[in-house]
C-alpha cells in the first residue's frame, strides 16, 4: 500500500517569521496518517528541520545542483541539502525548466546525484496548455518520464509529480478524467520500465492549483497518492484542509 503524501512547496517565499505556520500545521496534524512535507527556501531548511524534530513533518529542498561542490555560484548541492537537515528534494519543477532551462537530461543527473547523497527526489514533469492543446500530453509525458529518471530507483527513494504546466498558480485544473487518464498512463509506463513490483510502488502526486474545495476529489482519482501544493501550502488555514482531505481518502 503506498503511503499518501501532502507535499507543499513553497518557492521562493517565507522568512524565518513564517515559521509559525510550520508550526500551526504540527499541531493541527500530531499524528498525521499521510506523510507531511514543506520545501522551504534553502534560508528555512535548517530551522524548519530542528523545529519538526519531533514531529514526522519531511523538509525538502526546492533543487540540487549536479555537482556535488565547485564553483557554481548561488547554486546547492545535494550534499549541502543532506548536511541542512533535509530528506527529500524537489527536481525538475516546471519553474526550473523555464526559468533555469533545466532539461529533462540536467533532470536526470541532478537525480542521480540526490540519490547518491541518500535523499528522495520528488520529479515533476508536465505538459503546456499549447502541448495539451495539440493533443501532445501523454507523447510529452512519456519523453520526461523515460528520460527525466534514472535507470536504478525505487518506491522508497521517488515520488512521480504530475503538474501540468498550465494549471500551476492559474486556478485552472484539468478535469479528474483528464488527471485520471495520465496518471493511469505514467502507472503503465512505470510498471513497463521497472517492473510491476517498483512500478507499483512509486507515488504519484498531482499537483496544479490545488486547494481545500478541489481536493478531495481530486485525491479520488485513480492512482493520485497525494498532492504538491504551491502557494496553498504556504499558510496552516490553506494547508491544513488538503492534508485533512487526504487523510479521509483512505478512510472512505
Amino acid at each position: 500500500m503506498r503511503r499518501k503524501l501532502a507535499a507543499g512547496n513553497w518557492k521562493m517565499n517565507g522568512t524565518s517569521a513564517d515559521l509559525d505556520q510550520v508550526d500551526q500545521i504540527i499541531e493541527a496534524h500530531p499524528d498525521p496518517a499521510v506523510d507531511i512535507l514543506i520545501a522551504p527556501p534553502a534560508t528555512l531548511i535548517s530551522g524548519m528541520v530542528v523545529q519538526a524534530a519531533s514531529h514526522p513533518l519531511a523538509v525538502a529542498g526546492q533543487t540540487c545542483h549536479v555537482a556535488e561542490n565547485g564553483a557554481h555560484t548561488g547554486d546547492i548541492s545535494a550534499t549541502m541539502l543532506k548536511d541542512a537537515g533535509a530528506s527529500h528534494v524537489i527536481l525538475g519543477h516546471s519553474e526550473r525548466r523555464t526559468d533555469h532551462e533545466e532539461s529533462d537530461e540536467t533532470v536526470r543527473a541532478q537525480a542521480r546525484a540526490a540519490l547518491a547523497q541518500g535523499l528522495k527526489v520528488i520529479v515533476c514533469i508536465g505538459e503546456t496548455l499549447e502541448e495539451r492543446e495539440a493533443a501532445n500530453t501523454l507523447e510529452i509525458i512519456a519523453g520526461q518520464l523515460a528520460s527525466s529518471l534514472p535507470d536504478v530507483i525505487t518506491g522508497e527513494n521517488t515520488v512521480i509529480a504530475y503538474e501540468p504546466v498550465w494549471a500551476i498558480g492559474t486556478g485552472k485544473t484539468p478535469t479528474l478524467d483528464e488527471i485520471g487518464d495520465v496518471h493511469d498512463y505514467i502507472r503503465s509506463r512505470l510498471e513497463q520500465r521497472y517492473g510491476s513490483g517498483v512500478g507499483k510502488s512509486i507515488r504519484l502526486l498531482y499537483g496544479g492549483s490545488v486547494k481545500g474545495s478541489n481536493a478531495a476529489e481530486i485525491f479520488d482519482v485513480s492512482n493520485v497518492d497525494g498532492a504538491l501544493v504551491g502557494g496553498a501550502s504556504l499558510t496552516c488555514a490553506d494547508f491544513s484542509p488538503i492534508i485533512s482531505a487526504l487523510e479521509n481518502s483512505i478512510q472512505t
